[in-house]
């Protein structure tokens, strides 16, 4: 696969950042890619509140966080590096954006929950994932639970208690 355009979503974590530094390594070793970094911002909508002014602040503070980001990225040897900012909740930016930068792959970290912290916190990988036609390289952190996969007499014997 020839890879041409990485998309890289941040939101500001530390977890969203270490996919960055696989994508750096990517580009390293493609001379011909380049990094796309994006951040989905939403303004809190407070009562009585002037929503365009805090629409405007949080789009301005994605935009410093990004070009410090991509300053990052390109003293660790990423040649060409764009910030993009998407206002919007993060999953719908990160297809969107994806599919309207002809990105050739997507990277980005995902926290490793499963059972109920998915079910009440959501996923955006997840729903990256199922939205997107784009491929995904998908990093769980270090230290986050695997879950063995059980099937047939083995899943039934750990129901029982077994």
């Amino acid at each position: 696969m020839n890879v041409g355009k990485i998309l890289v979503p941040l939101d500001g974590s530390a977890l969203a950042e270490a996919a960055l530094s696989r994508a750096v390594d990517i580009v390293r070793d493609c001379p011909t890619a380049s990094l796309l970094l994006l951040r989905a911002a939403e303004a809190p909508v407070l009562a009585g509140g002037d929503p365009v002014e805090a629409q405007v602040e949080v789009v301005r503070e994605a935009e410093e966080y990004l070009e410090q980001v991509a300053a990052r990225a390109r003293a660790e040897g990423a040649p060409e590096v764009s910030t993009s900012v998407w206002y919007g909740p993060p999953a719908p930016a990160i297809v969107e954006a994806a599919e309207i930068a002809k990105a050739d792959m997507i990277v980005m970290s995902t926290h490793g929950r499963s059972g109920l912290g998915r079910l009440f916190l959501g996923s955006v990988a997840e729903s990256v994932l199922r939205a997107t036609h784009t491929p995904i390289l998908l990093l769980r952190p270090a230290g986050a639970p695997v879950a063995p996969a059980h099937r047939g007499a083995d899943r039934e014997k750990e129901v029982a208690g077994v």
